[in-house]
């Protein structure tokens, strides 16, 4: 299936592709000093061409007022997908404070997580098992320590009046081996004091439960506004009211199968026994 970013990205080519016209693929990479199979990808939508590739591209087909056209069709794309690659040059912290932004603007909160606890509830020690992890996957700069301040900072909010948190876990992040037990043992015990928090609805679906939807990545809701799904490459921000509407419904979904209050406990109480006895 073609994704949205795809499409976009392929529509890029075509502007591209007709600003050239007057000039084949070869002699326009004459021009550029580009090889040809770079003008033939950045037609066809094969490659992302960088803010630097569109400016020569404006030049070189003599037509310099096209620039900043294409710059805000390129904008357009990562407005959307948002590759870890480029959010994470300077480290993780950053993205954490770009983060905070979104949810200091949202009133209803919603999460779906099935592969770890989610990081607005996730223990100092947690976080840093986790950012460390993914700087190891992606090859970032080890700012651990800046992160874990900053997402550990943005928990301030869950105590602010006015604000709800609506979020649903599968039983699978509960027992995800992130950390040694003792570190998993505390952030359970984190999960089961959130329960009963006036500003936090926590559920949880058991690994028994019956599903209507796949448990597929992550994501958060923020109002009716804007979609944040994580992907291994990026993640994707969807502000138009299909795609908000689509993962709300998703949410729903999910959430009734999601169990809560004392059979929450239970599900995070038999967890937290599984890590005691590792420890």
């Amino acid at each position: 299936m073609t994704t949205d970013f795809q499409q976009a990205r392929e529509a890029l080519g075509r502007r591209l592709r007709e600003l050239r016209e007057g000039k084949t693929q070869r002699e326009l990479a004459a021009v550029l000093g580009w090889p040809q199979a770079k003008v033939s990808k950045l037609e066809t939508g094969r490659q992302t061409a960088t803010p630097e590739d569109l400016m020569a591209w404006a030049q070189a087909t003599e037509q310099p007022a096209t620039t900043e056209e294409l710059l805000a069709r390129r904008q357009g794309l990562e407005t959307h997908v948002r590759s870890w690659r480029r959010q994470l040059r300077a480290g993780h912290r950053p993205v954490q404070d770009v983060l905070t932004i979104e949810y200091e603007q949202s009133t209803v909160l919603r999460a779906w997580q099935g592969a770890m606890v989610v990081g607005i509830l996730q223990t100092p020690d947690y976080a840093r098992h986790v950012f460390t992890r993914m700087a190891e996957l992606q090859q970032s700069p080890r700012d651990i320590e800046d992160a874990v301040r900053a997402r550990v900072h943005r928990q301030e909010l869950l105590y602010q009046p006015g604000r709800e948190f609506r979020i649903i876990m599968w039983e699978a992040a509960l027992l995800a081996g992130l950390a040694p037990p003792d570190v998993l043992a505390a952030q359970l015990d984190r999960l089961a004091s959130i329960i009963g928090l006036d500003t936090v609805r926590l559920g949880i679906i058991p690994l028994s439960a019956h599903l209507s939807v796949p448990p597929g990545n992550g994501f958060w809701l923020y109002d009716d506004r804007l979609t944040i799904v994580e992907e291994w490459h990026a993640e994707l921000w969807l502000n138009d009211a299909d795609s908000v509407a689509l993962y709300r419904r998703v949410w729903e979904t999910l959430d009734k199968s999601a169990v809560y209050g004392t059979n929450a406990r239970r599900l995070i109480g038999r967890a937290r026994a599984h890590f005691t006895d590792l420890a």
